[in-house]
């Protein structure tokens, strides 16, 4: 069964930094773009990142220069480095991929920014 886990979430103060990561398992011929949304309570769930197979990225305004994502294709493996943290990146992040042509979505994992 192909599936997508996030971890490394968890409680962080304003201005530190958090890393998660999510990794694909399961038979997977190929991957495409990976990406990472987030969903804030009451909100509707929105792009964050992309890194695409030959590892160029894209990053929404609201996180470009703070954030990074990458990809190990050795390890089936994308991470996101969330650094200088506001409190309103607080969400639950989710990882995106597109898999043996199919797309598949992780059951995310929090992160919650606060003093």
């Amino acid at each position: 069964q192909v599936q997508l886990v996030e971890s490394g979430g968890g409680l962080v103060q304003p201005g530190g930094s958090l890393r998660v990561f999510c990794a694909a398992s399961g038979r997977i011929i190929s991957i495409g773009v990976m990406r990472w949304y987030r969903q804030a309570p009451g909100t509707q769930r929105e792009w964050v990142a992309s890194v695409s197979s030959d590892g160029s990225t894209n990053y929404a305004d609201s996180v470009k220069g703070r954030f990074t994502i990458s990809r190990d294709s050795a390890k089936n493996t994308v991470y996101l480095q969330l650094n200088s943290l506001k409190p309103e990146d607080t969400a639950v992040y989710y990882c995106n991929a597109v898999m043996n042509f199919r797309e598949y979505w992780g059951q995310g994992t929090q992160v919650t920014v606060s003093s």
